[in-house]
């Protein structure tokens, strides 16, 4: 039987506990420093709001709702669980269309989200001026918190777990790269096949020596409880005056009020008052007074109760406000569950259930990239940028998602070698994947700063011109950040072929796109691999370069290979359009002609040595240059002088979908089959790879899902996740959308339900809507991408 140690005695740590031992497949050890509860969970506020703005994190969220009332009658201990519905209350329109989206999700996924103006908002007392509406959820409830810990307990250690409290880690062991167990202050050695860590704003001291990036930060988090007001409803419904950023629920009679506020207190966990139990820090009325101005302008009684008490204790957030879940990327059998953003206590049954799954199945459950800890950059991690991104971090829990908004506070993380390059050709950067990168390039002052909006984007035009000079000239994408990943060794070939999809046994200077799968068929990463003479590369999406790099590296065991991380040695410029060809012979010796698509080779550009690899994203004639970074901007500057215009990152995203070409982390997981997305194509059957036989399976058996691109000729703001509906019921989601830069139609990409056999012709007759921000609209699904379509240009 494994053992499976777990650090940290609340909510998280304490539903780990039970869901593991549910089944009796581990020994299960909980170690907790003081008591129970006594970290950030005593404290939690309570509330229980089952509606996210993705599907995923409502998936995690809901499944409260169902464990919290069956804790009580397996465990004979009250939670405190109650049903009190809620209202999420807005003063700007956009948030009314955030709310429209928020329902529509919530609607698929059982929940009973109504939309409504503030007339319907039923509850004694509340000045609603400014309020232009709001949205109903009967399913938000409370629950106490210390309560439920103690359930989770009980259960835990009587299905076999053994809770020891007062039992301080100095450290977690490990051996090479695998855990082996804990090193307690006492020096007792506990060992352990897998550890959890659930230590909250206290994991960062026991995961920094092992060189696990947690980009987390404890901060000072507030609320106050009011005096008994004897003539409010009971139960007292949960109020979200979002745009106000405060929180306000009901407590035995009394009112608990709190917010998310900007430029948030930051805390040491690890300094003087880091160490002790049950910490209340204190009272801060300049920084609370916002909230309770907010909060008496809602509840204008407010003013005849007084405070009963004023909580102020730390809680932890991440530097982009979603929880780090998952195993570590470079220590294997280390599993974390931390940063969970003020709503640890309700997340604690979903994270605690897919994490159990997780560690006792050795692969996630479901797709949970957007929490996966193998997406936190180990530069974020860094105390100085936490610290400054706590002054939007917290907030952001409330704040409008405008789409398209970009953080402010901790920028220029990490910038390529030609960042400067690009900022004098008028970039306007953004964030990806901890990179900045241009978003679109300005010509002029205006165009530098422009407007948030929820309907058409103020940038479009920009994409559209940006993408018009491929049609007879040339443009330059930055695409350093991809992951570049090196494999040598007497196994690499092998080792590929087990690992991808195509055939990886080609000739030197072939560039081949090919997929990565899990053993059930789902798409872990989709690359492209380039056969040197000496070694493989790999080349993948930017934001998933220390997923894949631990991928790699876990998969690799057994074989004789090294895997080298490249990413940053070298800058990489795409040069796309129809006179690429033309621009690139005449700063070069090489043979541009004779060059064919999926193929690289060594080049001279501007007396510079890089490698150029035909392909492309944006499906244009042209190449990707890779150049090591000291002679990138020599290269640089000369495509520049010889005519050749920047394009952005959005007009790159407007081009991609016109080519109906999938975006991992959004059109491509570990939820969707390469069948199903429709990337059959480059999969090589006369080879075994990981996935095949599941694969095989779903062939045989047909499939029953189907990714399928949509033109929706009204031209509604397409993001992801909005329900497709085929004759009023619900038969999907999309997965991602943009406006097209050359055909300026409105695409979105969506996984749909599909009929045994159905063919594409067959799913085009259907027909389809599709809901954004509460209206319907008509969806048309295509055979065939709208551009191109026979990719003559591409490999023209």
């Amino acid at each position: 039987m494994r053992k499976i140690v777990i650090i940290g005695g609340g909510a998280v740590g304490l539903s780990l506990a039970y869901h593991l031992t549910k089944t009796a497949a581990a020994s299960v050890t909980l170690l907790e420093r003081g008591s129970l509860t006594s970290g950030t969970s005593w404290h939690a506020a309570g509330i229980v709001g089952p509606l996210r703005a993705t599907p995923n994190a409502t998936r995690l969220a809901m499944y409260a709702g169902e464990l919290f009332p069956k804790l009580e009658a397996e465990s004979g201990l009250s939670t405190g669980y109650r049903r009190t519905g809620g209202y999420w209350l807005a003063r700007d329109p956009a948030r009314m269309d955030e709310l429209h989206r928020i329902a529509a999700l919530g609607r698929h996924f059982g929940l009973h989200p109504t939309l409504t103006g503030p007339e319907d908002v039923n509850v004694p007392g509340l000045d609603l001026t400014g309020v232009i509406g709001a949205m109903a959820v009967e399913e938000d409830a409370n629950v106490n918190p210390v309560d439920l810990c103690m359930a989770y307990a009980r259960l835990a250690k009587a299905q076999g777990a053994q809770i020891r409290e007062g039992a301080r880690v100095d450290r977690i062991l490990t051996e090479g790269s695998r855990v082996t167990g804990v090193l307690l202050a006492d020096g007792e050695v506990i060992e352990a096949d897998q550890v959890a860590l659930c230590a909250g704003a206290w994991s960062k001291r026991l995961a920094d020596p092992l060189g696990v990036a947690l980009p987390l930060q404890a901060v000072e988090h507030m609320y106050v409880v009011t005096e008994a007001m004897p003539l409010m409803p009971h139960p007292f419904p949960v109020l979200r005056d979002l745009d106000r950023g405060i929180y306000i629920k009901g407590d035995a009679g009394k009112l608990v009020i709190g917010g998310f506020e900007p430029d948030a207190k930051c805390w040491d966990a690890f300094g003087p008052s880091g160490d002790r139990p049950f910490l209340e820090l204190p009272e801060d009325w300049e920084q609370f007074t916002p909230f309770m101005e907010a909060a008496l302008a809602l509840i204008p009684g407010l003013a005849d109760v007084g405070i009963q008490h004023f909580m102020n204790g730390p809680e932890s957030f991440t530097t982009d406000t979603r929880m780090l879940l998952g195993e570590a990327p470079m220590v294997d059998g280390l599993y974390v569950a931390a940063g969970m953003n003020s709503v640890g206590v309700m997340s604690s049954a979903g994270v605690g259930r897919v994490l159990a799954d997780w560690m006792l199945a050795g692969h996630a459950p479901m797709d949970l990239w957007e929490t996966d800890i193998a997406r936190a950059d180990p530069l974020a991690a860094a105390a100085a940028h936490v610290e400054t991104r706590m002054q939007e971090a917290v907030a952001d829990a409330f704040a409008l998602h405008w789409p398209f908004k970009q953080p402010k506070a901790g920028r220029g993380l990490r910038k390529s070698a030609l960042h400067d390059e690009w900022q004098d050709a008028g970039a306007v950067f953004g964030l990806t994947a901890g990179w900045e990168r241009g978003l679109w390039y300005a010509q002029t002052p205006s165009e530098q700063s422009l407007p948030l909006s929820t309907g058409a984007q103020p940038w479009y035009p920009i994409a559209v011109r940006e993408a018009a000079q491929m049609a007879a000239g040339v443009v330059l994408l930055d695409l350093t950040p991809f992951g570049k990943f090196d494999i040598a060794g007497p196994d690499a070939l092998r080792f590929l072929q087990q690992i991808t999809t195509a055939n990886m046994d080609v000739a030197p200077g072939r560039a081949t796109y090919t997929l990565l799968l899990n053993a059930q068929g789902g798409i872990e990463g989709d690359v492209t691999v380039r056969r040197a003479a000496d070694h493989f590369r790999l080349v993948s999406g930017a934001a998933t370069r220390w997923r894949d790099m631990a991928w790699l590296r876990r998969r690799a065991a057994g074989f004789d290979v090294t895997i080298t991380d490249a990413t940053e040695a070298e800058s990489v410029i795409g040069v796309m359009g129809a006179g690429a060809r033309a621009l690139l012979a005449g700063l070069s010796p090489d043979d541009w002609q004779d060059f064919a698509f999926s193929t690289a080779r060594e080049v001279v550009i501007a007396g510079q040595s890089c490698l150029a690899q035909r392909v492309s994203f944006v499906g244009e004639l042209g190449w990707e240059l890779y150049i090591p970074n000291a002679f990138a901007p020599a290269v640089f500057r000369a495509l520049r002088a010889a005519g050749a215009a920047p394009l952005g990152h959005y007009a790159l995203d407007a081009c991609r979908i016109e080519k109906g070409f999938r975006h991992m982390g959004h059109d491509l997981g570990q939820d969707i089959s390469a069948l199903e997305a429709g990337l059959g194509f480059t999969i090589d059957w006369s080879k075994d790879f990981i996935g095949k036989a599941a694969l095989e399976a779903q062939r045989m058996a047909g499939l029953r899902r189907r990714l399928v691109l949509f033109d929706l000729p009204d031209h509604p703001l397409v993001l992801h996740d909005e329900p497709i509906r085929d004759s009023g019921r619900v038969v999907g989601l999309t997965t991602s959308g943009a406006r097209g830069a050359r055909t300026g139609k409105t695409l979105a990409l969506g996984l749909i339900d599909i009929a045994p056999g159905e063919t594409p012709q067959a799913t085009a007759l259907r027909q389809f809507t599709i809901e954004i921000a509460g209206k319907h609209y008509a969806a048309l699904a295509l055979t065939r991408p709208p551009f191109d379509p026979s990719g003559e240009r591409m490999k023209a």
